[in-house]
């Protein structure tokens, strides 16, 4: 079950909101709660239990850490034992493949090998976890005394499956108190409605482009780099989509998730991207990671190390079954190392030159997260490149059917840009104010009829 599912936009989600309206304000994180599991129990009880258990660990973790007693060691332990988890069930399958290769190279048939399922959204359930643990520990939050209240953090449906990476400390005012208002619905509606139009109407329209033109085998010119626009397109709509449907439940609910995404593609340099791009896990990477290590405070060389560790750790982080991947995190790192070197220098690039190259290189550095294997990604370069020819393929050919995709996707990034950008007076009508209200209303009314006309697609970062 998805957010744009049937089941979820005419069962569960109507059902969960009469329950969670009529329930006493003190039983309203239980229901959140039963709703949640329930949610995620839909894909597979087992994992569900798996969720119970982290839960239950961190819980303990918790408030073990909070007496400083063998605070660095149990802290690693702990850490240890979740990072452990994430890596069997995300890397144990690409070990086993190595493994049968080299049994092979040997001369000797590979072990028999039962692939490893890999529980939707564990990586973000395994971050929360991490950063709870490491904040108790710093001192910087109260361990949960109640473990409904700490699993109703864990567990929250509406941000549980692909983010934003919750800080304990951002909701857990909330988790105590919150609104439930007229107010806080119709805004937490208007966002839901956004992200399901940007989800359905733009990335789950591409999706068919993106894949027929990935699994071409000679790409042109032209092919490898729409099918380069295309998946950068659609990525940017289904994760920002998403992360927007969730924002809007929270508001529902009267809590205030942090803003994920902001503008990326208008950012001017590589940093400034990754300031915009997955702000949840950018910023998780930086403290957690980068800092820890010891970020910029240590010599020039071991800083520029830090960054191509950190962006290499995070491209691990996205997939398992190939090194596209981390070579796609690599490229970042090193992007971000030429960036800061570049920074020290008396020389400035003008912001249309940065925009351009940035978004250049982002795009660029998509075709190999996108592409299923490294030889993939080489034919794609080599045509990107100009080295593969420009005749246009058939897949080419029809893509005329996907420019309504396009110039939606187009308005939407002008729709939704910052309001202070707006000038004239014409912002200040009421004509204005009446297409402002009711344009995500009817994007919404199409969204519903392309759900029930074609089967729903499933999230991209789902997979990581």
């Amino acid at each position: 079950m998805v957010f744009t599912s049937v089941e979820f936009l005419f069962l569960f989600f109507p059902l969960f909101l009469a329950c969670y309206a009529l329930s006493p304000v003190r039983f309203r994180n239980g229901t959140l709660l039963g709703f949640s599991y329930l949610f995620y129990a839909w894909w597979s009880p087992a994992f569900t239990l798996l969720m119970l258990g982290l839960t239950v660990l961190a819980w303990l973790g918790g408030l073990l850490l909070e007496t400083r007693r063998r605070g660095p060691w149990l802290l690693g332990a702990l850490i240890a034992v979740n990072a452990s988890i994430l890596f069997w069930f995300k890397y144990a399958n690409l070990l086993a493949h190595a493994y049968g290769q080299w049994q092979l190279w040997q001369g000797h048939l590979p072990p028999q090998w039962h692939r490893v399922a890999l529980p939707i959204g564990l990586s973000f359930i395994i971050l929360q976890v991490i950063s709870y643990l490491v904040d108790v520990y710093r001192g910087q939050v109260r361990a949960q005394r109640s473990l409904l209240l700490f699993a109703t953090y864990i567990a929250m449906f509406g941000q549980l499956i692909a983010g934003p990476i919750l800080r304990y400390d951002w909701v857990q005012t909330a988790l105590l108190q919150r609104p439930f208002t007229l107010s806080g619905l119709q805004q937490g509606a208007r966002r839901f409605m956004i992200g399901l139009s940007m989800k359905v109407l733009i990335a789950d329209t591409l999706s068919p482009l993106v894949d027929a033109l990935f699994a071409l085998p000679a790409p042109s010119f032209v092919d490898a780099w729409l099918a380069c626009l295309a998946y950068s397109v659609q990525l940017f709509f289904d994760f920002a989509g998403y992360s927007a449907m969730a924002i809007g439940i929270g508001l529902m609910l009267g809590f205030h998730f942090p803003e994920n995404f902001r503008q990326p593609y208008s950012a001017r340099s590589i940093q400034e991207f990754w300031r915009r791009w997955h702000i949840s896990l950018s910023t998780w990477i930086r403290d957690y990671l980068y800092i820890p290590l010891g970020g910029s405070r240590v010599a020039p060389w071991r800083g520029y190390v830090n960054l191509l560790l950190v962006m290499a750790i995070g491209g691990l982080w996205h997939g398992s079954d190939s090194v596209n991947f981390l070579l796609w995190g690599i490229a970042h790192g090193v992007a971000q190392a030429m960036a800061k070197a570049w920074g020290h220098s008396p020389w400035r690039l003008p912001a249309w030159l940065g925009q351009g190259l940035t978004l250049l290189f982002v795009f660029m550095a998509w075709t190999v997260f996108r592409s299923p294997d490294l030889h993939t990604a080489a034919v794609f370069y080599r045509a990107q490149l100009g080295l593969a020819g420009w005749q246009i393929s058939d897949v080419t050919m029809t893509t005329w059917r996907y420019w309504h995709a396009l110039a939606l996707g187009l308005g939407l990034w002008l729709a939704l840009r910052p309001e202070r950008s707006l000038s004239g007076d014409w912002s200040r009508t009421r004509v204005f104010a009446l297409v402002r209200q009711a344009w995500p209303v009817v994007l919404f009314g199409l969204s519903l009829g392309f759900v029930l006309s074609r089967q729903s697609v499933p999230f991209l970062y789902f997979q990581f």
